[in-house]
Order: C-alpha cells, then structure tokens, then sequence
C-alpha cells in the first residue's frame, strides 16, 4: 500500500460507488469511451468463481451493509492501443497464464511498532478487520487453487506472482505467517500473549472497533455489530494448503520500511518492536495530527513526539519473534529450501542475493514470455519509490537481450539479431508513485530514476506487453500511449487484498495471429462466503467477515473498486513481429 496515503472517505463506506444493483459506474471516473470502447464481449465457458460469475455488492444503500452476491461483470474490450480485429478469438492462441496477488498486508495486529491512533488522520493506520489478514490470504489462495486455469484459455497457471506488501510492518514473525501461507503450513495469527488478544480492539477507547465490548465506539456508532469471541477466534490456528502453482515474490514498501514509511534502523523504533509498551491513545487529536504528519516526511520528530506522549502505554507481552528483518533476510527466508513451497527455490530471487542485496530478477513465465520483477522500493524509506541506475540499466539490457526490434532514444527503429521474447513487467509501486529518488544508503552516490523515466524506457520496446504493479490499493488499467501503436503497453494497478474490493487478478496472454497480441485480465475475489453469521468462527467465516468488515470501515474509498474499463477487460496490443 502507499503507506500512510489510503485516500480519506467520509460518511458510509462505498454510498455513491455502486450503481442499480451494485454495479460500478464508468463514471467514477474520467473515461473517453471513444478512446477506449467499452464493447461487451462473449462471456467464456469457463466463468465459475471469478467476478465474471458474481461479485460481492452491499445490501441496502445506507449505513452499515452486509454484503451479497451480485451479477459478475462483463468482459470489456479496450482498443486504447490497437483495433481489435474480427474472428480473431478463433485464430488466437495461449501463450501464458497467471495470477498477480498483491498488498494482501500479512499483519500482526498486536505489535508494539504500530501508531493506530492516527488513523482519523491517516485511515491505513488502523482496520477493523486487521486481526484475519492470514485467514483472508488462506481463502484467497483457496480461490486460485480452485480455479488452476485461465478462464479464457483454460490454460493452466503458469505461475502466481505478490506484488509486494506482502507483510504489513517487516517483522520476522509476520514474513513467516506469509510464507506459510503462500507455501502450506499452519499459521498461528497471535504475538505476545499466547493465550490473549492485546491490542487496541480491547483497550476500550473509543477511537477504535472494540468487538467484544459493548461500549458504543465510532465503528459501532456507524452500524459495527459487536461480536463477542471474535478476537480470539482471530487468534486461533489457520492452515493453508499452500498454493499449487509456482510463485515469485516483489518487494513492497511495508517489507522495507517501518510501517511501510519511516526508515529502517531507528534506535528507538527498533527497541519497540520487541518492547512491552504499546501506545494506543495520544495526549490529545492535536498530538495525534502531529505524529500523523510526521510519519511520513519527518523521523525525528516522529521520534520526539513520541517520547512527548504521557498518557500511559499499555504494558503487553514482549515477543523476540517481532524483530523486523532486513532486505537481505526478507531474500535469505524466501531462498530457505524449507519455503521453498511449490517452489522455485528462492521464488525468483538469485542464490546469492541474500548476500548483494540485489531484489530484482528476470523469470520464464512461460516460453517466449519473460517476467521482470523490479524492487522500486527506495532504501532510505518512506511510501514512495524509485530505482537504481544499476537496475534501471539492468531492466534495459534485458529488453535489448529479447528484441529483434527496438527504438533508439532519439526514436529510430534499431534492428539487431536477437530471438524475440515478449516482457511483462511487475513492480509494487506504479508509474505515478514512484518520485523518491532520495539517496540509497548503501549507495549514497547512485542516481535514482523516477516512473514517468521508465515508462519513457518502455516504450522503445515493442515486446514489452504490460507493466502490473499495486500500492495504491485500486483497480486502475492505464493505456501507456507511445509514438507507434507498436510502442504502447498496458499498465495494470491491481487493488489490495486488505482493502475492500480485496481481489486478485488473472493475466492471460494470446497471440491473436493477425499482428495483435491480447491480455485477457479477470478479477478474482477469496474463496468465502459473501455472508455469514456473526458467530462463524470458521477460517472460511473469519475471511467471509474479513470482507464485509473492509467495505464497511468508516474509512474505505469507494473509488479502489476502480470501474468497468478496470476490471475484467481484453487489452489489445499492436506488434512489430
């Protein structure tokens, strides 16, 4: 996620973002369907247990809302960058299949290094559902299991690639439970305490969503139900089978930084992590504001309000097991053979990055299809990102390596002797968030590139099809428009798997065989029910509650739903091939 900038929304969650029968509104934003026509497609026979099928959307218009199954969306075709041409879903042929997951924010709820109460500030502070991220992820990857295939292609799963926030605040034990569950294995979602919850849903201030208390907090003043034994169901042990098909994972800003924010290495914050004081409540909103603001611009004076507070912190139980790890230890877990899971061995990380550092790579996606997954991540902190020269000069060497054709950078059309491959690329940060180019403390003298600087880059290469990345928590398609039709990509923002609409994303690629190539893109929900009762305590009713609780947070945006041309859309492509 972008740290501590989740868009602020006021009144009911998600009034105004769903039309006549829960359906989005193209209007949610700007859209030219004379640019990119909207045109229905054939639905495939292969729909089941995508949002092609049904889709979650809320009982009711007003105040709290329970949510239900509502008709899937259509297949959109955009022609943004290409005429898409007739008969050519007969012609075409599967070149690849996958599944981006991203921000699914594995998160221990109970850690002394989280600043909740800014959250009427800074709404990604604190969640009401925050305590299931692990059975929401389990149930997401039941989904994907599930399904094992394209539903256009029914091609198999060539691969599943996390972009990035796959932890919430970089501490060992949470980079376990994502490890886990991505891989198989048992997660026991509980620091601390192991018999107690001891966090802010029990401390009895009202600024928060105290489930099992029947004090009327601002959560419950909006229609919040009180649920008694919820947070110790939460806490309970969850297994996850461990997805089926390989997966490869990208760095986030919240697996590099503090709370996705502050730098790493801060005394004082490295001292909290595995301390016994929890500060749950400010000395007044003013001071709340303050420490809001200086989260994100400002360390030191993060550090001083801090130590300003004098309300007593709560006194909880230390755990080793919070201790945040290191980029390199983020590498050196996922090269581990013990996670190795349905492998590859380091999931995309070379056997000796743990020692350079190094958190970008190429892989086959599947042949003639190669993934490059890129750390935009910026190592002196904060929400945004940016790359290195050396990666930046690396990702172009790679393009060059697999285009017989390419563009110079004063625009000329190169040819060269090379085997042609197409590209995608991922990254957890978009083009429009990536404008951190503060120095590298490992390598204080290299330049940083900014997005709007590799898309520049991107668009010298034909092969390149799409840039998929996460962050800002949306549903956003952008048509990267280049001087040729052959020069645009597409680039896909996926929204989180924390966040309502909490959805994933199928990519299937084909080759049209008529100088097109098409990307088939279909969200995906989790594998829970839309509803449930309040006392189903089940992994698979804790994830349907997972659900309903994000859509309805006093602080959810109705616009990461993202509208029609966002979600399961065919994106057309011109090539030079």
């Amino acid at each position: 996620m972008n740290g501590w900038n989740r868009r602020s929304f006021l009144g009911a969650a998600g009034i105004g973002a769903l039309g006549v029968a829960g359906l989005p509104l193209i209007g949610s934003r700007s859209w030219n369907p004379l640019a990119a026509q909207a045109s229905a497609a054939p639905l495939p026979a292969s729909i089941a247990g995508t949002t092609l099928e049904s889709v979650a959307v809320p009982l009711g218009s007003s105040g709290y809302r329970r949510l239900t199954a509502g008709p899937g969306w259509p297949l959109v075709v955009r022609t943004d960058l290409a005429e898409p041409k007739s008969g050519r879903e007969d012609r075409r042929s599967a070149l690849a299949s996958m599944v981006q997951l991203t921000d699914v924010h594995v998160l221990d709820a109970q850690s002394p290094v989280r600043f909740e109460y800014v959250h009427p500030f800074q709404g990604a502070a604190f969640r009401p559902q925050e305590t299931m991220t692990a059975q929401g992820l389990v149930s997401l990857i039941d989904r994907v299991n599930s399904l094992r295939q394209g539903p256009h292609t029914q091609r198999d799963f060539d691969a599943v690639i996390t972009t990035g926030d796959n932890t919430d605040n970089k501490e060992h034990v949470e980079l376990d439970w994502f490890l886990k569950a991505l891989n198989g294995g048992t997660i026991v979602p509980n620091t601390g305490d192991p018999t107690r919850y001891e966090g802010v849903q029990n401390s009895g201030a009202d600024l928060y969503w105290n489930p099992e208390s029947s004090i009327q907090d601002i959560y419950k003043k909006t229609g919040f139900p009180e649920v008694p034994g919820l947070l110790s169901a939460a806490l309970q042990p969850v297994t996850s089978p461990g997805l089926n098909t390989k997966w490869y994972s990208v760095f986030g800003n919240h697996d590099d930084s503090v709370e996705g924010t502050l730098p790493s290495g801060i005394p004082f914050l490295e001292q909290m992590y595995t301390g016994d004081k929890k500060f749950e409540v400010p000395d007044s909103s003013d001071q709340a504001a303050r420490i809001s603001s200086a989260l994100s611009s400002d360390p030191t004076a993060v550090l001083n309000l801090l130590s300003a507070i004098t309300t007593p912190p709560r006194i909880v139980t230390p755990d080793a097991r919070r201790h945040p790890f290191t980029p390199r230890e983020f590498i050196a877990a996922h090269l581990d053979p013990a996670n190795a899971g349905p492998g590859p061995v380091g999931h995309g990380f070379a056997a000796d990055a743990d020692e350079t550092g190094i958190g970008y790579y190429t892989f086959e996606i599947a042949p003639g299809v190669i993934g490059i997954s890129m750390d935009s991540t910026n190592r002196a902190g904060f929400v945004d990102g940016s790359l290195g020269e050396a990666q930046f000069e690396w990702i172009e060497q790679t393009l060059l390596a697999g285009s017989s054709k390419y563009y110079d950078t004063n625009g000329a059309l190169v040819t060269q002797s090379r085997s042609d491959t197409y590209f995608v690329l991922f990254s957890h940060h978009t083009s429009t968030t990536m404008a951190n180019t503060l120095p590298d403390p490992e390598r204080p003298l290299e330049p940083r590139y900014k997005g709007a600087q590799l898309v520049d880059m991107l668009h010298r290469f034909p092969n390149v099809l799409a840039w998929v990345n996460g962050h800002t928590h949306e549903n956003r398609i952008t048509a990267q428009v280049g001087q040729t039709p052959a020069q645009g990509f597409w680039e896909i923002n996926t929204a989180s798997h924390i966040d309502f609409p909490q959805q994933g994303r199928i990519i299937e690629v084909v080759d049209n065989e008529d100088g097109t190539v098409s990307l088939l893109t279909t969200l995906i929900e989790a594998d829970s029910p839309y509803q449930v009762d309040y006392d189903d305590f089940s992994p698979a009713g804790l994830a349907s509650l997972y659900r309903e609780f994000s859509f309805n947070d006093i602080h959810a945006d109705p616009k990461l739903l993202g509208g029609s041309p966002d979600h399961n859309v065919e994106l057309v492509l011109a090539t030079l091939r």
